[in-house]
């Protein structure tokens, strides 16, 4: 059992310290991966990893009745926090008065939401949306890689499954996408 996952089984067995141990546990591996992926930003980012990972932590912490089960589900609701942050920002950039438009997306040099506009996020998740409908757990991978930006091996070891079936998931998820995006754009 790692540290992450024993402290966070005692928080919810309402250990106050343990989660005084937590935030430094995950927050560092947190902000590690944030600043890793967003290391390409251009200049003009507002949304800096440190502030993408606080956020998150709020998030996380401030959810009433918020249970982990284990580290895996920690960081799969921390992809989530996360995803529903960078959708936000991106909203809030794309309003018709600052001048946003739908774009068509070419999904194969996708790999992580901090490397695209506003406009293409939206989109993204828009098809994610759809894509969960259909596919909840390759959904997760995406989430997982595109938005936390985990490497194959990472989301193999949070979702619990082998890299192998993770590379198969992720080029089946990205074709799909692919697809849906291009129905978005064209207005479907």
């Amino acid at each position: 059992m790692s540290d992450v996952t024993r402290i966070l089984d005692l928080v919810q067995h309402g250990d106050a310290q343990a989660a005084g141990q937590l935030l430094p546990l995950v927050y560092d591996e947190l902000r590690r991966l944030a600043a890793a992926r967003m290391a390409g930003e251009s200049a003009n980012q507002t949304l800096q990893p440190t502030a993408l990972v606080r956020e998150a932590w709020l998030r996380l912490v401030e959810t009433p009745g918020q249970t982990w089960q284990n580290r895996a589900h920690f960081f799969r609701a921390a992809a989530e926090a996360m995803r529903c942050i960078l959708i936000e920002n991106a909203r809030k950039k794309s309003r018709w008065k600052r001048g946003g438009r739908l774009e068509r997306v070419e999904l194969e040099g996708l790999e992580l939401a901090a490397d695209t506009t506003p406009d293409t996020l939206l989109v993204v998740h828009e098809a994610l949306d759809r894509f969960a409908a259909v596919d909840a757990p390759k959904a997760e991978l995406v989430k997982l890689r595109f938005f936390i930006g985990l490497t194959h091996a990472e989301a193999a070891e949070v979702l619990g499954l082998s890299e192998p079936t993770i590379k198969r998931w992720w080029d089946f998820s990205r074709a799909w996408l692919l697809r849906e995006i291009r129905a978005i754009t064209a207005g479907g």
